[in-house]
């Protein structure tokens, strides 16, 4: 039977939520968008950002401006993430088919892809400025397809956040934004004077961005809800506790909510971790963050077996799941629940976070039991057609539905069958009169 060597201090929330006091601002901050349009969002933007530009959206002149101030060596990297993402992508777009069929004779039922029309894309600054956000988010809605593709992105202490700003231009995005918070993602759903609303969000943020989504979903499509980032390492004792250690950590400088979860058969393995996690975490950089998650939400089990451990990891649900065993790829069809599977010590999370090509917008708290990640079919609204050339398929399958609709009580329904029924017989329905 399982049992912890080290427990969680503090229990994370299992269901996507925000404390009143974050729903609250959001809920202000939107009605005034949509009250005031761009007034509101110079209030917010000089308030919160000491931002106030005659225009949030960025020139051409000062996209290549921003670019011109970067080290050629970053804009490499960016380019060859960002060709990783596509090509991922590309691959992605390829296994999804349109087709249509004749399922009986002169019955045709088909089904396309379409893109969504417009998407708005948000990519923080704060803390870290997510360069790897423009990647997965623009570049894979370009791949689908997406005509009108808009980026808002907050600025650096009332400057440009240059390699930010290269990365969203890189990606493809139509229009960028200096735009950040809240405020920034009301205006990409409402839209105002100065920005067209689009038709899906997408891009992760602090709390009160996420709230913001979720107030704003159903009056345009949103990619995920997401939560703070998680991680969970499946090893065995054939695993490194120094590799086991930085993996953790790589994961826990996220935020100190983050939770970073090991399972593992091996005691011992569990018990050098954490000497190796608070030796990493001596000079660590990061290490405020890193060592609050650890200290609130780390935890290190310890299974009896590997299918016990699978079975852990299954329950958690994590986002990321990374396998440090003798046998990786054995995790291939053992789990089934989790946002993204890293196999072997040569691979790692931190590698899907920014360059791998895979994307890295997740399911988190759970809710890689119902669905995956960002990918080219978010972007995609997957529709069907019917059409019936044959009045004989036509007069079949009219009789069956109005039986159906009568079942149901849907009178109406089954009238608008039986004309068909009574047209294949050359007949009006007998409710028609004469």
């Amino acid at each position: 039977m399982a049992y912890h060597l080290k427990r969680a201090a503090a229990t994370a929330e299992s269901v996507p939520g925000s404390p009143p006091e974050v729903r609250h601002v959001v809920e202000e901050v939107i009605r005034d968008v949509r009250a005031r349009g761009d007034a509101a969002l110079r209030h917010y933007a000089e308030k919160f950002d000491r931002w106030a530009p005659s225009s949030f959206r960025l020139t051409a002149q000062q996209i290549d401006d921003a670019i011109a101030r970067l080290p050629a060596q970053t804009i490499a990297d960016i380019r060859q993430a960002q060709a990783n993402v596509q090509r991922f992508a590309e691959l992605q777009r390829a296994s999804i088919h349109d087709f249509e069929s004749e399922v009986q004779p002169g019955v045709f039922l088909g089904q396309r892809n379409i893109p969504v029309g417009s998407v708005g894309a948000y990519i923080p600054g704060g803390r870290y400025p997510l360069l790897a956000s423009a990647h997965m988010i623009i570049t894979t809605a370009k791949v689908a397809g997406v005509q009108r593709v808009i980026a808002c992105t907050p600025p650096n202490q009332g400057e440009i956040p240059d390699a930010s700003v290269a990365a969203i231009h890189f990606a493809g995005a139509d229009e960028i934004y200096l735009l950040g918070g809240v405020q920034a993602v009301a205006a990409m759903a409402i839209g105002t004077g100065e920005m067209d609303r689009v038709d899906m969000l997408a891009g992760p943020g602090n709390a009160y961005v996420a709230e913001a989504k979720r107030q704003l979903f159903g009056e345009v499509g949103i990619d995920l809800f997401a939560g703070p980032t998680e991680v969970l390492i499946l090893a065995d004792e054939s695993a490194d506790p120094f590799v086991v250690a930085a993996d953790i950590l790589s994961q826990a400088e996220h935020g100190p909510d983050s939770p970073a979860i090991l399972v593992t058969t091996s005691a011992k393995l569990g018990a050098d971790v954490q000497t190796e996690i608070a030796r990493q975490l001596s000079n660590l950089v990061t290490r405020p963050v890193a060592e609050a998650a650890w200290r609130d939400f780390g935890e290190i089990i310890v299974a009896d077996t590997l299918d016990e451990a699978f079975a852990i990891s299954d329950h958690y649900a994590s986002e990321h799941v990374q396998v440090l065993t003798r046998e990786p790829r054995l995790a291939l069809q053992a789990l089934t629940n989790y946002g993204a599977l890293f196999l072997g010590e040569n691979t790692c999370v931190s590698f899907g976070d920014k360059v791998i090509g895979t994307n890295h917008v997740l399911p988190t708290r759970g809710a890689a039991r119902y669905t995956g990640g960002l990918w080219v079919g978010k972007f995609l609204k997957t529709v069907t057609y019917q059409e019936i050339t044959s009045v004989a398929a036509s007069g079949e399958i009219g009789a069956l539905c109005a039986r159906a609709s009568r079942a149901e009580s849907f009178e109406g329904h089954a009238r608008s069958a039986d004309v068909r029924e009574a047209r294949a017989r050359g007949m009006r329905p007998g409710w028609a009169g004469a």
